[in-house]
């Protein structure tokens, strides 16, 4: 059966702007539920700078113990540049993710840089991973939309892409940063970079803002894209891009997948405990488009269970 891959990005993307402080085992306890749901890449933390993004700051607690608990997992941490990379290595990461964004203000107001200098060290980033025998991912991120400068140009985007994949990236992840895109822009984009890079090493990751996420999701799948980020849950947006909401969630992702005769190896009620955890860190209600119906389906089963017994 055809397959998705999706790697759940809820322990750093979901978790790094939430307001509630989340505690290093609280993290380690949702990666553990995603992955008694069947998810086998999860993106786990980054290594910023705490003071910008103060609710990953035990990235290298969460890295090493994550090894421990889960050493089948694959798992990412986002690194910034040569010294994020460093702490990765220390920490014992197998696998880092650099972000480039594909305007110049969204790179200034994320990392302080310009955009020729944010893609040379986003290339030195990768070689440096693959030096150290590292796996690696490259987002190019506001690959649609730029909530400072409007509509990203395609031939930008593909482009950066393609320097991402010329340096060394082995997995170059589309983003829709603040989820402005619609599955026709989706169609377009992807059949433009899919000249340049293999369909294997190219991932999509959308955001909920609009509504769209699975509708663009499947317009990435029509074209030939089996390799998603999403978010359990759909909790998640970028601290430093107006107007981002939450990520595609992974239940959402995972039903669309299911109705649709492709597999994903994940248990969507396995999917449901991850997110009743995460409600209760966060403590607001969570869940992604399908989360209602899902609910009621569970209740269905454990009254069916409770009538048998």
């Amino acid at each position: 059966m055809d397959r998705l891959i999706i790697t759940d990005v809820a322990p750093r993307d979901g978790l790094q702007n939430q307001p509630v402080t989340i505690a290093t085992a609280d993290k380690l306890r949702l990666i553990d539920l995603l992955v008694q749901a069947g998810v086998q890449s999860v993106e786990a933390t980054s290594f910023v700078s705490p003071k910008a993004v103060p609710q990953m700051a035990d990235a290298a607690e969460v890295t090493a113990q994550l090894l421990e608990r889960q050493p089948q997992l694959r798992s990412s941490v986002l690194v910034p540049n040569l010294k994020g990379l460093e702490r990765a290595h220390a920490a014992g990461a197998r696998e880092i993710a650099v972000v480039l964004s594909a305007t110049e203000t969204m790179n200034r107001k994320n990392i302080n840089m310009g955009l020729d200098q944010a893609t040379t060290v986003s290339e030195e980033t990768v070689r440096a991973a693959l030096g150290l025998g590292m796996r690696t991912r490259a987002y190019v991120a506001v690959a649609f939309d730029c909530p400072f400068e409007g509509a990203t140009p395609q031939a930008r985007v593909v482009e950066l892409a393609r320097r991402m994949l010329d340096c060394g990236a082995q997995e170059v992840v589309i983003a829709d940063t603040i989820g402005a895109a619609s599955p026709g822009m989706v169609r377009e984009r992807t059949r433009a970079l899919l000249e340049h890079i293999p369909a294997e090493q190219l991932a999509m990751h959308f955001h909920d803002t609009r509504g769209m996420a699975v509708a663009n999701a499947w317009a990435a799948v029509e074209e030939g894209v089996r390799r998603f980020d999403a978010s359990v849950g759909g909790i998640g947006g970028c601290p430093f891009a107006p107007g981002a909401a939450g990520n595609a969630a992974t239940e959402d992702l995972v039903l669309m997948a299911e109705r649709s005769g492709l597999s994903t190896g994940i248990d969507l009620m396995g999917l449901l405990a991850a997110v009743d955890f995460a409600q209760d860190l966060l403590q607001r209600p969570l869940g992604g488009r399908s989360a209602t119906w899902l609910r009621r389906q569970r209740d269905k089963q454990l009254e069916s269970l409770a009538a048998a017994a």
